[in-house]
């Protein structure tokens, strides 16, 4: 059974850091892409960015590009996202998830955690 557990969501001021988490189990990932999406109040849950398991490459939405980052480390089967110049806009809760697409589409996403909230003051 594949788990997805996110950690790292909290207060953070506006222009500073944070470091998700995913820690993910359950099943060998090689094959398959990591990604994080987002989901703010009232709002549709939007692509973040995301990475191949076995080969690392990364796509990024361009609300993010350039300030997140998405890794992985695959001795510890876990995921992270290193958000920095965190703006007001990045408010809502982050998700991880996986696909055997890799493509920025949440309809291709096959599993997903429970999600962790991230607040960006300002």
């Amino acid at each position: 059974q594949v788990q997805l557990v996110e950690s790292g969501g909290g207060l953070v001021q506006a222009g500073g850091s944070l470091r998700l988490s995913c820690a993910a189990s359950g099943r060998a990932f090689s094959g398959y892409y990591m990604a994080w999406f987002r989901q703010a109040p009232g709002k549709e849950r939007e692509f973040v960015a995301r990475i191949s398991w076995s080969f690392g490459s990364t796509m990024y939405a361009d609300s993010v590009k350039d300030r997140f980052t998405i890794s992985v480390d695959r001795a510890e089967s876990t995921v992270y996202l290193q958000m920095n110049n965190l703006k007001s806009e990045d408010t809502a809760v982050y998700y991880c998830a996986t696909s055997t697409a890799g493509t920025i589409g949440g309809r291709s996403y096959l599993d997903w955690g429970q999600g962790t909230q991230v607040t960006v003051s300002s």
